[in-house]
């Protein structure tokens, strides 16, 4: 990964960055998807500069990446936020500097276990209502809470659900291949700076 541009997002006090994010990222999702290389394969992939911001866990800038600099004008991210555009400041296509030497893995993590889906189900079986069911499971240990999400409409499915962003540093970079939401299919990284 060679090139790389910037989007920050712009919140205020009409528009929660949490909004903002849902619909940047639904948008680049599908840019990515128009733009894909092969079945579910997208040539650019994404980072998350502020990722453990404390005031908002993915903080408030997408960084797209690609492997040459054409790749990523192609892919006319402006237009395809152009409605975005009070919310958003997109930098022009950069080289990625020479001096980084760290890079991440930035991947979706799934879960076998989601709390609000046993609660759901613990309410059906017993009886409870959804909180009774919540509460019974308040003490279990929820690792799902611990990372930032992204709520995202699957297009296909026609149903919301959240996207959980896991990014971590490596040691050493990995080329690799990156699904349609700009994240690494197994251990592909993306320069880190």
């Amino acid at each position: 990964m060679k090139y790389y541009l910037d989007i920050t997002l712009l919140p205020d006090n009409e528009i929660t960055l949490g909004f903002i994010w849902f619909k940047v990222y639904q948008q680049v999702h599908i840019a990515l998807a128009e733009n894909k290389i092969a079945e579910n394969s997208s040539a650019i992939a994404l980072s998350f500069p502020d990722y453990g911001n404390k005031e908002f866990p993915l903080g408030n800038k997408l960084r797209l990446f690609s492997p040459t600099q054409v790749q990523l004008e192609k892919l006319a991210i402006n237009n395809w936020l152009k409605r975005f555009s009070d919310h958003t400041h997109i930098t022009l296509v950069k080289a990625v500097p020479d001096n980084v030497s760290e890079s991440v893995c930035v991947k979706r993590k799934q879960f076998k276990t989601n709390l609000s889906r046993l609660a759901r189900r613990r309410a059906k079986r017993k009886g409870e209502t959804f909180e009774q069911a919540l509460q019974y499971f308040a003490s279990f240990n929820d690792e799902e809470s611990e990372l930032p999400f992204i709520n995202v409409k699957s297009l296909s499915k026609n149903e919301q659900f959240r996207l959980f962003i896991e990014q971590v540093k490596v040691k050493e970079a990995s080329t690799g291949d990156f699904n349609c939401y700009g994240l690494s299919k197994e251990q592909a990284t993306v320069p880190w700076f």
